[in-house]
């Protein structure tokens, strides 16, 4: 079957796997998709239902900008049974559709894309792991399953894209070195993210923005504060939902921090940038996190962890990272902030310059649709009969 060509280039129908529609993921998902639509594409996007009203209205957003629209299956956090079901429906979905690139994103996402691939002639499939399998230590139980998982997935790959060089290594160190093609494409913001932030009158000193988990290091943040309000008084705005948010909430009254700490639950980005002066992100790990990109963008001054990709955002910017897990060194790291407001007005600026220069959707796509048209060439030229001949057009 022939790939329609525009402009001398092929045209692909595309499906986008993903598990849970939250966090920076989904909202990769969603600019690359529209990207892809409004390159010439014919995308879909099939991901599990969230129950959050706010993820809902952004699903029927999307599904009203993408041809081939938005589609649901039955997904869980944890492994079990319903995996099987997911994985078949995605198949069914992808011959429905007429995909020629299943593109799975995380895990799960990557799983059901791949799965299906083995079951399908037609598509190629395309991983970007988005760290959720690359968060696990490599020795514990874990870890080595996932990791036995992922070589297994690989045999039904035909190329793996990495946010950041961080993840690339990881995966190398964690499951293996790649065996089929691989490149780092970085996530990118659009131009309504470059829209300078506000704050408002009530802004507090601190804000974070994400989902409520350990990962997310919010427990380290709070026994911060309250090391801060022994000397000064402080208040922050947790924005994000998640699995701890009631133990985080608890956490902080047992602070002695109640009416300093306001939890707002899942507000978008652009809403809550205006609710804080300074971001802080203390994170125990991470890929390559869209906020600390979205925030970059809107110049809005940031205190983030030197893990996963956010150095390779950071650069030469002078934005102050530490160590995560050390709620002291963050307590310090706030005080130095704000006694040398000059200097961090200034890495905010070079930030904002690094983000417009480096990290655009635009990029993004391009580089990801231009990977897609590589995969599909080296597929026609090894006479691959159980993938798409691209290069047949």
């Amino acid at each position: 079957m022939q790939v329609h060509r525009v402009s001398n280039r092929p045209t692909f129908r595309i499906l986008h796997c993903l598990r849970a529609p939250v966090g920076g993921l989904f909202r990769h998902v969603c600019d690359l998709a529209v990207g892809q639509q409004m390159a010439g594409h014919e995308v879909a996007v099939v991901c599990a239902s969230s129950g959050d009203r706010l993820t809902e209205d952004r699903l029927a957003a999307l599904g009203a900008s993408i041809s081939l629209g938005v589609h649901r299956i039955d997904s869980s956090r944890n492994p079990g049974f319903a995996d099987v079901a997911a994985a078949r429906r995605v198949s069914a979905l992808a011959r429905q559709l007429d995909i020629d690139v299943l593109h799975g994103h995380g895990a799960k996402g990557g799983a059901y894309a791949r799965l299906s691939a083995r079951t399908n002639t037609r598509p190629l499939a395309v991983y970007t792991p988005h760290g959720g399998s690359l968060h696990y230590a490599p020795t514990s139980v874990a870890g080595r399953v996932v990791a036995l998982l992922e070589r297994r997935f690989e045999r039904s790959t035909v190329g793996i894209i990495f946010e950041s060089a961080y993840a690339s290594d990881r995966y190398s160190h964690q499951i293996g070195q790649p065996r089929v093609p691989c490149r780092v494409i970085p996530n990118g913001v659009g131009p309504a993210d470059f829209h300078l932030a506000v704050p408002d009158a009530d802004a507090t000193d601190i804000l974070f923005v994400g989902e409520l988990r350990h990962l997310k290091g919010v427990d380290v943040l709070l026994d911060a504060l309250k090391l801060v309000a022994a000397n000064r008084p402080v208040s922050a705005t947790i924005v994000g939902g998640g699995p701890d948010a009631a133990s985080l909430l608890q956490h902080a009254r047992a602070n002695g921090l109640g009416d300093q700490v306001r939890f707002t639950g899942p507000l978008p980005a652009r809403r809550a940038f205006s609710m804080g002066r300074l971001l802080v992100l203390p994170s125990r790990a991470e890929s390559f996190p869209y906020i600390v990109l979205e925030a970059g963008a809107a110049g809005l001054p940031q205190l983030l962890t030197r893990v996963g990709g956010i150095p390779e955002i950071v650069g030469d910017s002078g934005v102050a990272m530490l160590q995560p897990g050390n709620a002291e060194a963050l307590a310090t790291a706030l005080f130095e902030s704000w006694a040398s407001s000059t200097a961090t007005t200034a890495a905010t600026a070079r930030l904002r310059t690094r983000v417009e220069t480096l990290f655009t959707v635009d990029a993004m796509t391009t580089s990801v649709l231009r990977f897609y048209d590589d995969l599909g060439a080296l597929a026609a030229s090894r006479g691959d009969a159980r993938r798409l001949a691209v290069a047949a057009g």
